[in-house]
Formats: C-alpha cells, sequence, structure tokens
C-alpha cells in the first residue's frame, strides 16, 4: 500500500530528470586544462620516440637488404634476429606507454579522478535539494539518445564546484566561527584556539598530500627501475650479439685470406 502510495505521489508531480556534459565540464576548469596540456606535450614526447626508433628499425631493414647479396647465411641470420630484438624493445616501449596500463591511462585516470570526485559531490548535492529522481551523464555509456537543453544542469554543477573552491581557499586562509551577538570579536583564548585547529587541519592536509606525492614517486621509481632492467637486458644482448658477429665476421675472413 505504501509502495503504491508512493508511486501514485511520484505520478503526480512527474518524475524530474536532468543530466550533466562531463566534456563541457572537465573544459570548463583551467586547472584541469593546464594539465592536460602537460600530458598532451609528454604523448607527443612519447610519439615522437617511438618513431624515431621505428625509423631505425626500418634503417636496419633497408641495410640488410641492400648488403644480403654480399652477407653469408649466419650473418644474415644475425641482423635478422638484431632488428627482430629491435622490434620487440619498441613494441615495448609502446605498450609501456600507451598500452593498457601504460603511462598514458595511468596519468589521464590521476588527471581526472579529482574532478570526477568534486563532479560527483555536486551532483549528489544537487540532486538531493532539487529533488531529481535521476541525473545521467551525457555519455555513450548512459545511451542518452535524445534530451532537451532545459534538462542540462552542468552549469550548475560547476557554479557548485566554484564555491566550493572559493569556500575551501576562504577557510584556508580563516576559520570562520560563530560569535554572540553581544561580542562581536572572539576572545584571545578562542582565537588561539582556532589557529591551532586550523594549523592541525593544515598538517592533516599536507600529510595527505605528501603521502599521494610518495604513492605516486613511489609508482615512478618502480617503472624507471624496470626500464632500468629492461635497457641493461637489451644492452647485454645487443653487445653480446655484436661480439658473435665480429667474431664470425673475423673468422670468414681469415679463412678467405688463407
Amino acid at each position: 500500500m505504501t509502495v503504491a502510495f508512493g508511486f501514485q505521489m511520484n505520478a503526480q508531480r512527474g518524475i524530474k530528470i536532468a543530466y550533466i556534459d562531463m566534456d563541457y565540464i572537465l573544459k570548463s576548469i583551467p586547472e584541469y586544462q593546464q594539465a592536460n596540456q602537460q600530458l598532451d606535450t609528454k604523448v607527443q614526447k612519447w610519439k615522437s620516440e617511438i618513431e624515431l626508433m621505428m625509423t631505425e628499425v626500418d634503417d636496419m631493414k633497408q641495410n640488410l637488404e641492400n648488403e644480403r647479396a654480399l652477407l653469408t647465411k649466419e650473418l644474415i641470420e644475425e641482423r635478422e634476429e638484431e632488428i627482430s630484438f629491435e622490434e620487440k624493445k619498441v613494441q615495448e616501449y609502446q605498450n609501456e606507454r600507451f598500452g593498457a596500463q601504460g603511462d598514458l591511462l595511468v596519468q589521464k585516470r590521476q588527471l581526472v579522478q579529482p574532478v570526477q570526485d568534486q563532479v560527483f559531490n555536486a551532483v549528489q548535492e544537487i540532486g538531493k535539494k532539487r529533488e531529481y529522481d535521476f541525473i545521467f551523464e551525457n555519455s555513450a555509456e548512459a545511451l542518452m539518445l535524445f534530451s532537451a537543453n532545459r534538462h542540462d544542469i552542468s552549469d550548475q554543477v560547476l557554479s557548485m564546484i566554484e564555491r566550493t573552491s572559493r569556500k575551501t581557499d576562504n577557510e584556508n586562509r580563516a576559520n570562520e566561527v560563530a560569535v554572540d551577538k553581544d561580542d562581536q570579536y572572539k576572545s584571545v583564548e578562542g582565537a588561539k584556539k582556532d589557529a591551532a585547529e586550523e594549523a592541525k587541519r593544515d598538517r592533516e592536509r599536507q600529510i595527505k598530500v605528501n603521502e599521494r606525492e610518495a604513492l605516486l614517486e613511489d609508482r615512478q621509481r618502480k617503472r624507471d627501475s624496470a626500464r632500468a632492467a629492461r635497457q641493461a637486458e637489451y644492452d647485454e644482448r645487443r653487445r653480446k650479439l655484436l661480439e658473435d658477429r665480429n667474431r664470425r665476421r673475423d673468422s670468414i675472413e681469415k679463412a678467405r685470406n688463407n
């Protein structure tokens, strides 16, 4: 009976629906755009490095084809093995930067996550205050085939994020406290207590920032260590390959001279 009554009330007032445009929100936040531009610069650098590596591999292939008629079967196999090794190195670097667990996706998640958290909190508050039944994200996953512009609350979400940001900034500058009507100034003891509490909050915030930075640095160190290990392995294999090639070449030349 209660369920039926609730449904009847909803039917009378109508279902209230809204949506947000996440792309629009992200493009309207300067901090996100600045960080995204820095990431784009990194991506272009990674792409240039990969293109250079692929060009070097192509040159090796072309040189082999030009010299194939002059090389023995053993030398051809060695050159082909070296080319194959270089190609594998390029593929590994591509995966490291652009793979499913690569630097690009990891850094994109780190970049978007804080904004998504702000949007989520703003949507929750707007939804409760304005009594929306559903709030969607205008994306392919939501399968929103059509929606009138009047249902778009993206600007409201942005305004709430900006207000929250300004409020946080103000709280960081000075902690607002309630005062009695008969006393317009805080006592010295109250001011000291508020200052101590604010200092404590600052320390706690700084601890969280330090922990996050330490986590990111640790992840980067692990990536750098793995990259260095792969590079060392590659250098050692290349050195042995060149030594074997030179040894065989010297042996062949010596045999020809004799």
